[in-house]
C-alpha cells in the first residue's frame, strides 16, 4: 500500500496539487505552460464537460470533432513536470482507493505545445519545431533510475563537446514517443534535439547582474551535432517530459511555436498567431486519430 505522505489526496478523493479524480481526464492530454492558454485550445472544442484549477495546474476536458481531450496547465520549470506527470500516472494507475497500483496499466497521450526560442539563424521565427529527443540539462531525472530509458551515446557526446562541467550533473537525454511521432509528423516542422534548462536566466545562458559557469555554452550547443541530430530550440519543460513519460509508460511529444531567435536576436511580430496555428494542426491531427 501506497502510504498518505506519499500520495497526498484531497478530502474529495482528488490528488493533491492537481486537483483532480480519475474521471476528469481524457487519456489524450495536451500540455501548456500558461494556466491562460488552457482556454486558447479549449475554445476550439464543441463541448467542455470539466474544469478545475488549483495553483498554476489547470485543467479543461471536452471534445473536439468528437474526440475527448484534456487540456493541462503544467506552470514552468522541470520541477512542475515532476508533479503533474507523477499524479497523471496516478490517476490512471494507481487505485486510490485501495493504494494498490493497477495491474493493467494504462498509456497517456501527452502532447505539449509551447513556446521556445531558435538557436540557429535558419530556424526562422514563428516556424514549428518537433522535438526528437529531449536533452535535460537541469537533473530533475537523475533523482530516478533512468539507464533503462537514457541515450548515453548522445549524453557522452554532449559532454565531450561542450566541456560539461560534471559539478552541474550529468545531462540526460530521452527521445520521444515513435507512435506519436507518426500521428502528428508535417513536412514543415524541424526536427532535432530540444535541450531543457532548470531556469531561465543564468542556466539559458542569459547574464543580467551575475557571472554564469559557461558563457561560451549556447554557442557550443548551437555547432553541437549527434547522428545528423543537432540542439534547435532551449526551453524547460520537453526533456523532463520524456523523461517521466518513458519511465511510467506514457507517450510524450514536444511541439514548439518558434516566438523568438537567439542566433539573430529576432522576436515574432504576432506570437499568439504562431501559437494559434500551432494549435489547431495539433488538434486536427489528434481528432484523426
Amino acid at each position: 500500500m501506497i502510504k498518505q505522505s506519499e500520495l497526498i489526496l484531497n478530502p474529495d478523493g482528488s490528488v493533491y496539487h492537481l486537483n483532480l479524480r480519475p474521471e476528469h481526464i481524457a487519456n489524450d492530454i495536451i500540455f501548456v505552460g500558461d494556466q491562460n492558454r488552457v482556454e486558447k485550445i479549449t475554445q476550439f472544442f464543441d463541448t467542455i464537460e470539466f474544469s478545475t484549477q488549483k495553483r498554476e495546474f489547470k485543467t479543461q476536458t471536452g471534445t473536439y470533432k468528437g474526440k475527448r481531450i484534456s487540456v493541462m496547465s503544467t506552470g514552468i520549470g522541470p520541477d512542475n513536470i515532476d508533479i503533474v506527470l507523477n499524479e497523471l500516472d496516478a490517476l490512471v494507475n494507481i487505485d486510490l482507493e485501495t493504494r494498490q497500483p493497477k495491474e493493467n496499466l494504462t498509456s497517456l497521450n501527452i502532447i505539449r505545445i509551447g513556446t521556445s526560442g531558435s538557436l540557429h539563424a535558419d530556424i526562422p521565427v514563428d516556424s514549428f519545431v518537433m522535438s526528437k529527443f529531449g536533452l535535460g540539462l537541469d537533473n530533475m531525472l537523475r533523482s530516478y533510475l533512468i539507464d533503462d530509458v537514457s541515450q548515453d551515446a548522445l549524453e557522452d557526446a554532449f559532454i565531450m563537446h561542450t566541456n560539461w562541467d560534471i559539478r552541474k550533473g550529468r545531462p540526460y537525454a530521452i527521445p520521444c514517443s515513435e507512435a506519436l511521432e507518426k500521428i502528428i509528423e508535417s513536412d514543415k516542422m524541424f526536427k532535432g534535439i530540444t535541450a531543457t534548462a532548470g531556469g531561465f536566466y543564468g542556466p539559458q545562458g542569459r547574464v543580467l547582474r551575475l557571472n554564469i559557469q559557461d558563457e561560451e555554452l549556447n554557442n557550443k550547443m548551437d555547432n553541437f551535432n549527434f547522428d545528423d541530430q543537432r540542439i534547435t530550440n532551449l526551453e524547460m519543460e520537453t526533456a523532463a517530459i520524456y523523461g517521466l513519460s518513458a519511465l511510467l509508460g506514457h507517450n510524450a511529444l514536444s511541439l514548439n511555436a518558434i516566438i523568438a531567435n537567439r542566433a539573430s536576436g529576432t522576436f515574432s511580430e504576432d506570437p499568439y498567431k504562431a501559437v494559434d496555428a500551432l494549435i489547431a494542426y495539433t488538434l486536427n491531427k489528434l481528432a484523426q486519430k
